[in-house]
């Protein structure tokens, strides 16, 4: 799901550092014909083991609501909103949003179009007059569209660590933290998701309203549809229905989440709720009870950049597809939190999967396309896994190129099966007869391998399960690593300590069994690390290598090698 150094969902996510990150992939056979929707039962009963296969019972796991044609027609949760207290998650309990936060923001601010107390084509600076260029010109329109070119905040380092995600902060405060960082592109030119444009969209709510941003969302859109759970939450997470956030894959082992002030994400993420209010607010959002058709259509169009290419994104929404139909969405990210939902429109079918772990076991979205799949009969295929014959695949292992640029690689390891994009970590794959693989339940990702008429052995592979497929060819066999080296203990000691990678500490240590080192970033697994130099380890199962600087007494330095990007950490602490 993650690169090494890249920021986990949308809104006030940390960094993932020496984490798996799936393959790219597609599909390439037909899909299926359609069955018919599965009886009000029969969806239960399938939804309910789909949930029992993803989340632990003990641990942190996730609500879930399905609507279908207006009417909720299955609610389900699984795992505990407090583990320690020993309650559990039920169609009640309440989460934080994340960014699905923003579409409540785009909403008002297109109402507010609607009503002609803004234009879409407003520059920023008619709000907030003394707003620096190139963002100062940046429209209304290009905030929604995260193309303002102003520089994301849960980006800059240091905002995003423990003592600045606890510090309670005002709209104006927030918009601080970025407002004199340089900008990352001229308004309009690129596409790039922006926490900072939809806290600015909040400071314009606030100008043209005269009311704080959630306010003005309670005044216009929760309090005249009836959804009480869904509200700001600086004040809300005081409920008892909410759940408390972890930070783990699940199980009573689980650790609490970084802490985080409910004004630190703002217009971006702040809201919290319960999926079956944010069902009923699909329902009025998609059918016309928000904003009028033709705003609506702007909400819903994909983002059309100056080269003549496009964004699946509109307003605060992602567009997407799921089994070749198109869906409206959109997903988040915050600590202690995951939450995903997607809308059908051919089906008239909404889904929301909440959790309250920001790295749980099985992705909210995994479970919520999943269960879409079966609620409109068109389920995504289930595998077996059987015995691999390594043999016969040894002509397919090597690297493959990748469209675009990039590789992959395939590979067998102690007579198990692995693939490996650059830059990511290494996921074992099983076989599930006639040539296809496939990864953990977590993932819908699968891949088949074949011959071109020249003898080329391709693989084809399926991203979420959906069409249309990726086929990558074989180019040559994978280069042989560096060999390890043998360091002396006294000397593996310099490096041991912390270093800082932002918002997020790298620890080295030695392994519990003293074979040698590992490096484990906040939040995840400790990865075993080989020394292949002097100064330099390779981090296994993981294509990145550290490099540390010093060359007496304790390290000062490491740097981090992933792919084409390099980040440098110095010591924090030993």
């Amino acid at each position: 799901m993650r690169n090494i150094m890249m920021l986990a969902g949308h809104a006030l996510a940390g960094v993932a550092l020496l984490a798996a990150t799936l393959p790219a992939a597609a599909e390439s056979a037909p899909p299926a014909a359609a069955a018919a929707s599965p009886s009000k039962e029969d969806l239960r009963t399938l939804a309910d083991a789909i949930l029992a296969e993803s989340y632990s019972a003990q641990g942190p796991g996730a609500a879930v609501v399905v609507m279908q044609r207006g009417k909720i027609v299955y609610q389900g949760a699984r795992g505990m909103a407090d583990v320690a207290g020993g309650k559990a998650i039920t169609p009640d309990t309440v989460f934080r949003l994340g960014s699905i936060t923003k579409q409540f923001a785009a909403a008002v601010i297109v109402q507010l179009a609607q009503e002609r107390k803004l234009s879409l084509d407003d520059p920023l600076s008619k709000f907030l007059p003394d707003y620096p260029q190139p963002g100062g010109s940046a429209t209304v329109r290009q905030l929604l569209q995260h193309t303002s070119g102003i520089q994301s905040y849960t980006e800059i380092p240091g905002v995003m660590a423990p003592e600045s995600t606890a510090r309670a902060r005002t709209t104006a405060e927030l918009i601080a933290l970025f407002r004199d960082a340089p900008a990352v592109s001229q308004p309009g030119e690129v596409w790039a998701y922006n926490n900072s444009g939809y806290v600015l969209l909040g400071a314009i709510i606030e100008q043209v309203t005269g009311m704080p941003w959630h306010k003005a969302v309670e005044k216009r859109i929760t309090r005249p549809l009836g959804l009480a759970s869904i509200r700001d939450g600086v004040e809300g997470e005081a409920t008892p229905a909410m759940a408390r956030g972890y930070t783990g894959e699940g199980g009573p082992e689980a650790a609490l989440a970084q802490p985080v002030h409910m004004s630190a994400p703002g217009a971006a993420g702040a809201l919290i709720g319960t999926a079956g209010d944010l069902a009923k607010w699909a329902q009025a959002l998609h059918h016309g009870k928000v904003v009028n058709a033709a705003h609506y259509a702007l909400m819903t169009t994909p983002t059309l950049l100056p080269d003549g290419s496009t964004r699946p994104y509109g307003f605060g929404l992602e567009l997407n597809t799921l089994r070749g139909k198109p869906t409206v969405g959109h997903n988040g990210g915050i600590f202690g939190f995951a939450t995903d939902s997607i809308y059908i429109p051919s089906a008239d079918v909404f889904v929301a999967v909440f959790t309250n772990s920001d790295s749980p076991e099985t992705t909210p979205g995994t479970v919520m396309r999943r269960i879409a799949a079966a609620t409109i009969g068109d389920p995504y295929p289930a595998f077996t896994a059987i015995e691999p014959d390594l043999k016969a695949l040894e002509p397919f292992f090597g690297v493959y190129s990748l469209p675009g640029g990039g590789e992959r690689r395939f590979f067998a390891r102690s007579g198990r099966l692995f693939t490996q994009r650059v830059g990511g970590a290494s996921l074992e794959a099983f076989a599930a007869g006639d040539n296809r693989f496939f990864y953990s339940p977590s993932t819908l990702t699968w891949f088949s391998l074949r011959r071109e008429a020249d003898g080329t052995p391709v693989m084809e592979f399926v991203q979420n399960g959906e069409l249309p497929g990726q086929r990558a060819a074989r180019r040559g066999p994978i280069p042989l690593e560096a060999p390890a080296i043998t360091l002396p203990r006294a000397e593996l000691e310099r490096f041991v300590g912390r270093y800082a990678f932002g918002a997020s500490t790298l620890t080295i240590a030695f392994a519990e069994d003293g074979s040698g080192l590992t490096g484990q970033l906040t939040g995840q697994q400790a990865i075993p690390l080989t020394p292949i130099g002097p100064l330099e380890f390779r981090a296994e199962r993981v294509d990145a290598t550290l490099v540390f600087e010093g060359t007496e007494g304790s390290a000062t330095a490491v740097t981090l090698n992933q792919g084409s990007q390099q980040f440098r950490a110095p010591r924090s602490g030993s």
